[in-house]
């Protein structure tokens, strides 16, 4: 007979014990993954609906500006030697380090356009991009293509202006397919079409205004990008949209270092769970410790045989432990994310991690009663019979 055999033995002789051991861990251990799962699940949520705010930096032209403020008065500032984006030089963001954290890119170009005897701002834009960059946009018709615009409500209404309306601007003729549904911003009030269609109409081929770009920044600090555009860019200005994305990390942090606390007592929870178990069945085993030990059994062994048994529920624990944690996990993210859009993936890591921790807690709590068995005398013992 092994020392495991001894070991699996005991196990099923003392079920009770054992059961109450495998619940400890399994409790620690599935609440922790669970717990963990969950936060994981949640931040993809979360940056998934942060993402929604579209653009968090800008790229602007590099200007020299004096404001012209006093006694509270503002008068706006002065600017010299202010010069547009030429729009050949934003491949080179593509070649930054953080270039796959590179969302969408959206170059921008403005200009004012008299229509219908008004001044206008007119916008050139990406729409590929402003699917990403503005994803609260909510258009009345079709994307606009070549010589079409897109109004933005106030100023459809300002100009008495549908969709299939024509109107000239600077002798060219261009059509309305589509409004902007209300935003509650300046886009409410600008008119947008094609960046290649307002180049031409501004007479600024070749060249932006401005540079509005969605950074996908979970795994990267946002400073670190902004710090790699404008050595791409040295002639622009690169400013972060701090708000945005101090709220996104911040949360996504505050998430991670509260599973990782309750984590922590968790497992602590069990490991005394685990010790104070195992003291109780080593004190009631001391009469057969000692007819181990008379039969010549070694202090390393007796220390085995208590580890054996720890060690096989704690494994127990481990892979029961994830099962329910994953389980759990998929029961419970619909309540917290209120969708079910955001999926539950399988982790082999956070797997691996579970039966580690099931393991070297079962392991770890056993150390102290094994040697305590270890060290009862076996005359002494033997009188307990």
């Amino acid at each position: 007979m092994t020392l495991k055999d001894i070991a699996l033995r005991n196990i099923r002789r003392r079920k009770a014990k054992a059961g109450f051991v495998l619940a400890g861990l399994l409790i620690a251990v599935s609440t922790a993954v669970a717990l963990l799962g969950l936060i994981e699940a949640m931040n993809r949520d979360i940056q998934q609906k942060l993402e929604e705010y579209g653009a968090n930096i800008l790229i602007l032209p590099r200007t020299e500006n004096l404001s012209l403020t006093y006694g509270g008065l503002s008068l706006g500032p002065v600017s010299f030697e202010m010069q547009e984006i030429r729009q050949a030089d934003l491949v080179r963001v593509k070649a930054i380090k953080n270039a796959a954290n590179v969302a969408a890119m959206g170059p921008t170009v403005l200009g004012a356009v008299e229509i219908k005897k008004r001044k206008v701002l007119l916008a050139g834009v990406d729409f590929q991009a402003t699917k990403i960059l503005k994803p609260w946009w909510k258009i009345g018709g079709t994307v606009p293509n070549a010589f079409d615009v897109l109004l933005g409500s106030e100023a459809a209404r300002i100009l008495s202006l549908k969709t299939g309306d024509h109107f000239k601007v600077n002798s060219s003729e261009l059509h309305v397919s589509s409004i902007l549904a209300p935003t509650g911003s300046q886009d409410d009030h600008l008119v947008f079409a094609r960046l290649d269609t307002a180049q031409s109409l501004l007479r600024k081929e070749g060249r932006v205004s401005m540079v509005e770009v969605a950074a996908l920044c979970n795994a990267c600090p946002i400073e670190a990008m902004v710090s790699q555009i404008s050595n791409a860019l040295p002639d622009t200005k690169v400013m972060a949209i701090q708000q945005v994305v101090q709220s996104r990390m911040e949360t996504l942090d505050h998430f991670r270092k509260f599973s990782y606390g309750v984590a922590l007592v968790l497992i602590l929870v069990g490991s005394l769970v685990v010790l104070v178990t195992m003291m109780g069945s080593v004190r009631e085993r001391t009469a057969e410790i000692g007819i181990f030990r008379a039969m010549g059994f070694r202090r390393s062994h007796v220390i085995r045989i208590v580890l054996l048994e720890a060690g096989i529920i704690s494994a127990l624990a481990g892979v029961l432990g994830y099962l329910i944690g994953f389980g759990s996990t998929k029961v419970a993210l619909p309540f917290f994310t209120g969708s079910n859009g955001i999926g539950v993936i399988f982790d082999p890591l956070l797997a691996a991690a579970a039966f580690a921790a099931a393991v070297v807690m079962g392991l770890a709590s056993s150390v102290y009663p094994a040697l305590l068995a270890a060290r009862i005398d076996p005359s002494d013992a033997l009188r307990t019979l």
